[in-house]
């Protein structure tokens, strides 16, 4: 048999099921959701209090996977390490900001990660090499289309997580405003932080709230208020909140008038968020202007540019 008729039905194949994948996505599971209220048993049983902590392993595994981990997870691992280059830790870490792979134990986040990238790679890989043997390119050629579609496939992968965790962000500089405000009248009228924190908790949703949630239920699973809340501090993917978080840190651990400082960030906040505003409407401005210079200025310079040749060597 033909080489080329070989690796063009594994290439074929490749693309076909990464296109089936895209189609038929895996169904979400109960694990990611149901974890955070389990919190009570699973410190009782000795297990440890943090949220994201895995329940049971490769309780959110198919038979597919559980086959093929223990080939292709040290190959993705390495793949994403090369790649990527970020520990475990600090890559489940980025996922879990974005909300990424939370119905799947903490632990086999990052696997999870490397092992779509490593897929994205291969059906890059596989669509450009069945695209290029399909218009019968040369060898050189389907090269560089095997190639230019692998990077085009992790770096869709990449550029997911930096979308989802962007957009993420910025929901959560919204949301800071008003929660900051809600928590300094809260605490002006006498709550602690604590009360004031289970009052929006209670009332309201939104991924603060979800984080405060979070903080809550550490601090109920025997962490103090100002662990809890430096831990959301250094778990949240926004800077702001995490400026949020240590004030309600400070404040619960020394006792100190929070009322003042929550305002004046909030003010910070909308501040900043006007100055974003201007300078995203300028860039907006900006590439309104393009299509048409672009489509105006050659039509100008080829008025002006005219009557030049019977200017110089009297050609009519």
């Amino acid at each position: 048999m033909n080489s080329a008729v070989v690796v063009t039905s594994l290439l074929t194949a490749a693309a076909a099921a990464g296109f089936v994948r895209l189609l038929v996505p895996v169904p979400k599971r109960l694990a990611g959701r149901v974890r955070p209220y389990t919190v009570a048993a699973r410190t009782s049983l000795g297990r440890p209090a943090d949220v994201g902590a895995p329940m049971m392993a490769g309780a959110d595994t198919s038979v597919a996977r559980r086959l093929l981990a223990p080939v292709l997870g040290p190959m993705a691992a390495a793949l994403g390490r090369l790649l990527d280059g970020r520990s475990d830790d600090a890559l489940a870490l980025r996922l879990r900001q974005a909300g990424m792979y939370q119905d799947v134990p903490a632990g086999s986040a990052a696997t999870e990660y490397r092992l779509k990238a490593l897929t994205g790679l291969l059906v890059g890989a596989g669509a450009g090499g069945a695209a290029g043997l399909a218009l019968g390119q040369s060898f050189a050629a389907v090269t560089a289309l095997v190639i230019a579609g692998a990077v085009a496939g992790a770096a869709r992968v990449r550029g997911a997580v930096d979308s989802r965790l962007e957009d993420r962000r910025e929901r959560m500089r919204i949301e800071l405003y008003t929660i900051n405000h809600l928590l300094a009248m809260h605490l002006r009228v006498g709550g602690g932080v604590v009360q004031a924190c289970r009052s929006l908790v209670e009332r309201g949703n939104g991924l603060v709230i979800d984080e405060l949630a979070d903080a809550l239920r550490l601090h109920q699973s025997g962490l103090s208020v100002h662990e809890a809340f430096a831990r959301a501090a250094r778990a949240t993917a926004e800077p702001s909140a995490a400026r949020t978080y240590r004030l309600l840190a400070a404040g619960a651990e020394h006792g100190s008038d929070l009322a003042d400082a929550l305002l004046g960030h909030a003010d910070d906040i909308r501040t900043s968020r006007r100055e974003a505003l201007k300078r995203q409407a300028t860039r907006r401005r900006a590439g309104m202007l393009l299509p048409i210079v672009g489509v105006l200025a050659p039509v100008m310079l080829l008025f002006i540019a005219a009557p030049i040749p019977s200017i110089i060597f009297g050609v009519q």
